[in-house]
Protein backbone atom coordinates (compact mmCIF):
# COMPACT_ATOMS: atom_id res chain seq x y z
CA UNK A 1 0.00 0.00 0.00
CA UNK A 2 1.17 3.22 -0.75
CA UNK A 3 -0.12 5.48 1.97
CA UNK A 4 0.37 5.10 5.28
CA UNK A 5 -2.47 4.01 7.45
CA UNK A 6 -0.63 4.21 11.20
CA UNK A 7 -1.00 6.37 13.23
CA UNK A 8 -3.93 7.38 15.20
CA UNK A 9 -7.20 8.03 14.23
CA UNK A 10 -7.22 11.59 14.81
CA UNK A 11 -4.26 12.18 12.73
CA UNK A 12 -6.33 10.21 9.87
CA UNK A 13 -9.45 12.21 10.62
CA UNK A 14 -6.99 15.61 10.63
CA UNK A 15 -5.36 14.49 7.54
CA UNK A 16 -8.25 13.36 5.22
CA UNK A 17 -11.50 15.17 6.42
CA UNK A 18 -12.89 18.67 6.76
CA UNK A 19 -15.78 19.06 8.96
CA UNK A 20 -18.39 21.59 7.39
CA UNK A 21 -20.70 21.41 9.81
CA UNK A 22 -20.05 19.94 13.60
CA UNK A 23 -23.17 18.83 15.82
CA UNK A 24 -21.88 18.24 19.29
CA UNK A 25 -24.06 15.63 19.52
CA UNK A 26 -24.94 13.92 16.07
CA UNK A 27 -27.25 11.75 15.54
CA UNK A 28 -25.29 11.01 12.11
CA UNK A 29 -22.31 11.82 10.66
CA UNK A 30 -22.11 11.83 6.53
CA UNK A 31 -19.29 11.92 5.40
CA UNK A 32 -19.14 13.16 0.67
CA UNK A 33 -16.72 12.43 -1.59
CA UNK A 34 -15.96 14.76 -4.33
CA UNK A 35 -15.84 14.33 -8.09
CA UNK A 36 -12.98 14.39 -10.24
CA UNK A 37 -10.72 17.42 -9.61
CA UNK A 38 -12.97 18.23 -7.11
CA UNK A 39 -12.23 18.76 -3.15
CA UNK A 40 -14.08 19.10 0.21
CA UNK A 41 -14.86 22.65 -0.19
CA UNK A 42 -17.51 21.74 -2.83
CA UNK A 43 -19.87 20.40 -0.07
CA UNK A 44 -19.37 23.95 2.04
CA UNK A 45 -23.30 25.34 0.53
CA UNK A 46 -24.54 21.92 2.48
CA UNK A 47 -23.60 23.11 5.88
CA UNK A 48 -26.77 25.86 5.92
CA UNK A 49 -29.32 22.38 4.63
CA UNK A 50 -27.95 20.05 6.98
CA UNK A 51 -30.00 19.36 10.24
CA UNK A 52 -28.35 20.45 13.54
CA UNK A 53 -28.29 16.79 14.58
CA UNK A 54 -26.09 15.58 11.72
CA UNK A 55 -22.29 16.45 10.98
CA UNK A 56 -21.40 16.84 7.36
CA UNK A 57 -18.00 16.10 6.66
CA UNK A 58 -15.98 16.56 3.54
CA UNK A 59 -12.77 14.09 2.40
CA UNK A 60 -10.14 16.13 1.55
CA UNK A 61 -8.06 14.50 -1.34
CA UNK A 62 -4.46 14.84 -1.72
CA UNK A 63 -3.34 16.95 -4.37
CA UNK A 64 -5.81 19.79 -4.38
CA UNK A 65 -6.42 22.94 -1.91
CA UNK A 66 -4.73 22.34 1.69
CA UNK A 67 -3.07 19.26 0.56
CA UNK A 68 -1.87 21.12 -2.65
CA UNK A 69 1.53 19.39 -2.07
CA UNK A 70 0.72 15.86 -1.21
CA UNK A 71 1.19 13.16 -3.92
CA UNK A 72 -2.02 12.51 -6.01
CA UNK A 73 -3.08 8.54 -4.92
CA UNK A 74 -2.64 6.39 -7.86
CA UNK A 75 -5.55 3.97 -7.08
CA UNK A 76 -8.56 4.14 -5.89
CA UNK A 77 -8.16 1.62 -3.07
CA UNK A 78 -4.98 3.51 -2.24
CA UNK A 79 -7.39 6.68 -1.71
CA UNK A 80 -10.31 4.55 0.38
CA UNK A 81 -7.98 2.61 2.74
CA UNK A 82 -6.40 5.88 4.84
CA UNK A 83 -10.16 7.29 4.62
CA UNK A 84 -11.86 3.91 5.96
CA UNK A 85 -8.89 4.26 8.76
CA UNK A 86 -10.51 7.70 9.16
CA UNK A 87 -13.75 7.01 9.16
CA UNK A 88 -13.47 4.01 11.54
CA UNK A 89 -12.77 6.38 14.14
CA UNK A 90 -15.94 7.98 13.67
CA UNK A 91 -18.18 4.81 14.38
CA UNK A 92 -19.44 5.46 17.24
CA UNK A 93 -22.71 7.25 15.71
CA UNK A 94 -24.22 6.10 12.40
CA UNK A 95 -22.05 6.77 9.38
CA UNK A 96 -23.49 7.56 6.04
CA UNK A 97 -21.55 7.89 2.60
CA UNK A 98 -21.79 10.15 -0.29
CA UNK A 99 -20.22 10.22 -2.99
CA UNK A 100 -20.61 12.25 -6.59
CA UNK A 101 -19.08 10.58 -9.80
CA UNK A 102 -15.61 9.79 -9.23
CA UNK A 103 -16.30 9.99 -5.01
CA UNK A 104 -19.14 7.55 -5.60
CA UNK A 105 -16.50 4.65 -6.49
CA UNK A 106 -14.21 5.87 -3.11
CA UNK A 107 -17.28 6.08 -1.35
CA UNK A 108 -17.91 2.36 -2.57
CA UNK A 109 -14.67 1.36 -1.81
CA UNK A 110 -14.30 3.08 1.41
CA UNK A 111 -17.74 1.18 2.51
CA UNK A 112 -15.89 -2.32 1.48
CA UNK A 113 -12.81 -1.76 3.27
CA UNK A 114 -14.73 -0.45 6.76
CA UNK A 115 -17.06 -3.94 6.30
CA UNK A 116 -13.39 -6.03 5.35
CA UNK A 117 -10.96 -4.80 7.71
CA UNK A 118 -12.91 -3.08 10.40
CA UNK A 119 -15.81 -5.11 10.58
CA UNK A 120 -18.76 -2.36 10.00
CA UNK A 121 -21.19 -1.87 8.26
CA UNK A 122 -22.19 2.36 7.33
CA UNK A 123 -26.13 2.99 7.54
CA UNK A 124 -26.36 3.83 3.84
CA UNK A 125 -23.76 4.10 0.62
CA UNK A 126 -25.22 7.09 -1.31
CA UNK A 127 -24.06 7.37 -4.99
CA UNK A 128 -24.61 9.92 -6.98
CA UNK A 129 -23.98 10.72 -11.56
CA UNK A 130 -21.61 7.17 -11.70
CA UNK A 131 -23.18 3.96 -13.57
CA UNK A 132 -22.71 1.29 -11.00
CA UNK A 133 -19.98 -1.86 -11.46
CA UNK A 134 -19.45 -3.58 -14.75
CA UNK A 135 -21.24 -0.09 -16.95
CA UNK A 136 -18.36 2.34 -15.45
CA UNK A 137 -16.02 3.79 -18.12
CA UNK A 138 -12.53 3.05 -17.37
CA UNK A 139 -11.49 6.67 -17.78
CA UNK A 140 -10.66 6.09 -21.67
CA UNK A 141 -8.48 8.56 -23.44
CA UNK A 142 -9.37 11.50 -20.63
CA UNK A 143 -6.41 9.90 -18.39
CA UNK A 144 -3.72 11.33 -20.53
CA UNK A 145 -6.09 13.86 -22.70
CA UNK A 146 -4.32 17.22 -23.46
CA UNK A 147 -5.04 20.66 -21.17
CA UNK A 148 -7.64 21.56 -24.24
CA UNK A 149 -9.19 18.40 -24.32
CA UNK A 150 -9.84 18.36 -20.50
CA UNK A 151 -11.15 22.01 -20.27
CA UNK A 152 -13.61 21.04 -22.71
CA UNK A 153 -14.92 18.11 -20.80
CA UNK A 154 -15.14 19.89 -17.46
CA UNK A 155 -16.98 22.61 -19.38
CA UNK A 156 -19.14 20.39 -21.33
CA UNK A 157 -20.07 18.46 -17.84
CA UNK A 158 -20.19 21.39 -16.13
CA UNK A 159 -18.67 20.92 -13.02
CA UNK A 160 -18.34 23.96 -10.67
CA UNK A 161 -13.76 23.71 -11.86
CA UNK A 162 -15.24 24.87 -15.08
CA UNK A 163 -15.26 28.76 -14.44
CA UNK A 164 -12.02 28.86 -12.64
CA UNK A 165 -9.72 26.63 -15.93
CA UNK A 166 -10.94 29.69 -17.79
CA UNK A 167 -8.07 31.13 -15.43
CA UNK A 168 -4.23 30.39 -16.83
CA UNK A 169 -3.11 30.86 -13.63
CA UNK A 170 -5.78 28.45 -11.66
CA UNK A 171 -6.03 25.70 -14.83
CA UNK A 172 -1.85 25.04 -13.41
CA UNK A 173 -3.16 24.36 -10.19
CA UNK A 174 -6.43 22.37 -11.26
CA UNK A 175 -5.43 20.48 -14.15
CA UNK A 176 -3.06 18.26 -12.29
CA UNK A 177 -5.86 16.78 -10.32
CA UNK A 178 -8.20 16.63 -13.11
CA UNK A 179 -5.56 14.44 -15.07
CA UNK A 180 -4.60 12.43 -12.13
CA UNK A 181 -7.78 11.63 -10.81
CA UNK A 182 -8.61 10.60 -14.30
CA UNK A 183 -5.59 8.17 -14.85
CA UNK A 184 -7.06 6.40 -11.49
CA UNK A 185 -10.20 5.68 -12.67
CA UNK A 186 -8.37 4.30 -15.85
CA UNK A 187 -7.55 1.11 -13.87
CA UNK A 188 -10.45 1.01 -11.72
CA UNK A 189 -12.64 -1.83 -11.67
CA UNK A 190 -15.23 -1.80 -9.13
CA UNK A 191 -16.29 -5.14 -7.50
CA UNK A 192 -19.47 -6.67 -7.61
CA UNK A 193 -19.33 -8.16 -3.96
CA UNK A 194 -22.26 -7.34 -1.60
CA UNK A 195 -22.33 -4.49 0.85
CA UNK A 196 -24.58 -5.28 4.47
CA UNK A 197 -25.75 -1.61 3.76
CA UNK A 198 -28.35 -0.46 2.09
CA UNK A 199 -27.31 1.61 -1.50
CA UNK A 200 -29.50 4.87 -2.61
CA UNK A 201 -28.67 6.07 -6.54
CA UNK A 202 -29.30 10.00 -7.25
CA UNK A 203 -28.81 10.91 -10.62
CA UNK A 204 -30.01 13.98 -12.99
CA UNK A 205 -32.56 12.92 -15.43
CA UNK A 206 -30.48 14.51 -18.07
CA UNK A 207 -27.01 12.55 -17.53
CA UNK A 208 -26.23 11.09 -20.51
CA UNK A 209 -24.17 8.12 -18.91
CA UNK A 210 -27.02 7.20 -16.53
CA UNK A 211 -29.83 5.46 -18.18
CA UNK A 212 -31.73 2.53 -16.41
CA UNK A 213 -29.35 -0.20 -16.77
CA UNK A 214 -26.36 1.81 -15.50
CA UNK A 215 -28.32 2.77 -12.65
CA UNK A 216 -29.60 -0.93 -11.88
CA UNK A 217 -25.79 -2.23 -12.14
CA UNK A 218 -25.80 -0.77 -8.56
CA UNK A 219 -28.09 -3.55 -7.61
CA UNK A 220 -26.07 -6.30 -6.84
CA UNK A 221 -24.06 -3.88 -4.11
CA UNK A 222 -26.84 -3.67 -2.05
CA UNK A 223 -27.03 -6.05 1.17
CA UNK A 224 -30.50 -4.56 2.17
CA UNK A 225 -32.85 -1.75 0.72
CA UNK A 226 -32.13 -0.68 -2.79
CA UNK A 227 -33.30 2.83 -4.17
CA UNK A 228 -32.87 5.20 -7.04
CA UNK A 229 -33.85 8.90 -7.11
CA UNK A 230 -33.72 11.29 -10.26
CA UNK A 231 -33.55 14.81 -9.93
CA UNK A 232 -34.00 17.78 -13.19
CA UNK A 233 -30.46 18.17 -14.72
CA UNK A 234 -27.22 16.59 -15.99
CA UNK A 235 -24.35 15.41 -14.50
CA UNK A 236 -23.82 18.18 -11.71
CA UNK A 237 -27.64 18.19 -11.01
CA UNK A 238 -26.69 18.93 -7.10
CA UNK A 239 -25.56 21.93 -8.14
CA UNK A 240 -29.05 23.21 -8.37
CA UNK A 241 -30.96 20.64 -6.58
CA UNK A 242 -28.73 20.42 -3.54
CA UNK A 243 -32.20 21.47 -1.45
CA UNK A 244 -34.10 19.01 -2.74
CA UNK A 245 -31.43 16.24 -2.70
CA UNK A 246 -30.68 16.74 0.81
CA UNK A 247 -34.56 16.50 2.11
CA UNK A 248 -34.60 13.41 0.27
CA UNK A 249 -31.53 11.90 1.35
CA UNK A 250 -31.91 13.14 5.51
CA UNK A 251 -35.62 11.61 5.27
CA UNK A 252 -34.13 8.51 4.25
CA UNK A 253 -31.44 8.71 7.22
CA UNK A 254 -33.68 9.47 9.63
CA UNK A 255 -34.00 7.09 12.88
CA UNK A 256 -36.64 4.10 12.83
Amino acid sequence: MAMDMHGTHADAADTWFRTVKRSPDPRLRLVCFPHVGGAASFFAPWEKLTPDDVELIGVRYPGREDRLLDPFAATVRELAEPIARACSGLLDKPLALFGHSMGASVAHETARCLEREYGSSVAALVVSGRPGPGRQELGGRYAEAGDDELVELIGRLGGTEAAALEHPELRELILPAIRADYRLLAQYQAPLTELAAPVVVYCGDADPDLDQDAVDAWKPVAGSTFDVRRFDGGHFYLADQAPALLDDLFARLKPA
